[in-house]
């Protein structure tokens, strides 16, 4: 992972460009044994997106920017706070295993640029089905999928192996 941070103008444009509205997730990468995939979260200056995790370990780094990211109740009854609240600069990266339904908020921690955060998880996150803020707790949501269009596919391993740079 800290390979795909020794720069951060590698990720083609349009995987970088922030929904106004909030945040989204492309897919970088999905192992064809579905044993892994990697996705970028991009939020505008300040934005936040709510997401829970589904029961699969996660390496998460930043690219660029900073990262609040806090644990919340995942009660769908209640959203209140679980956890503090942990900072993610610019090249940190941690990892974790995550229990059914952990619901997390990720908060831009920069109103005035775009944070970019990447996640290594141990399966294909587009076609689990996880909640979301906007599924109004339903643990039943379909999965929040990605937001490639069918112009930008994720890259092949050897596109990522010829991007990085040691």
């Amino acid at each position: 992972m800290a390979r795909l941070f020794t720069t951060d103008d590698w990720l083609p444009t349009v995987f970088v460009v922030p929904n106004p509205a909030g945040g989204q997730q492309f897919q970088i990468y999905h192992d064809v044994l579905d044993r892994f995939s990697v996705v970028s979260t991009i939020l505008s200056g300040g934005a936040c997106m709510t997401i829970s995790q589904p029961s699969v370990w996660e390496i998460a780094g930043v690219l660029r920017g900073a990262i609040n990211r806090q644990q919340l109740d995942g009660s769908p009854t209640t959203s209140a706070q679980a956890g503090v609240s942990r900072l993610l600069q610019a090249n940190m990266v941690e990892a974790r295993s995550s229990a059914s339904g952990e619901v997390f908020a990720l908060r831009n921690a920069l109103d005035d640029r775009t944070s970019i955060i990447f996640h290594v998880y141990g399966g294909d996150i587009g076609r689990i089905s996880r909640r979301s803020g906007a599924s109004g707790g339903s643990v039943d949501a379909p999965p929040l999928g990605y937001a490639n269009s069918d112009n930008d596919p994720p890259y092949d391993i050897f596109s990522i192996q010829n991007e990085i740079r040691d």
